[in-house]
């Protein structure tokens, strides 16, 4: 019988920091803790705006 391996990934939103949209959905390690550049977060484009801006890590 093969063994299961647990995941060390998590499904988090990204949320525009102008807006408060949820636009993104993503999958993170978080196996060791958060990278520091992560909970900065991304630069990822806002359909609202129709520009680019810096979108958060948000769990639900």
């Amino acid at each position: 019988m093969a063994k299961k391996k647990t995941m060390a990934r998590e499904y988090v939103w990204l949320q525009c920091s102008e807006t408060g949209d949820l636009n993104y959905r993503t999958s993170i390690n978080t196996k060791g803790g958060i990278d520091d550049k992560l909970k900065e977060g991304f630069s990822k484009y806002s359909p609202r705006l129709r520009r680019h801006t810096m979108h958060k890590i948000k769990r639900k």
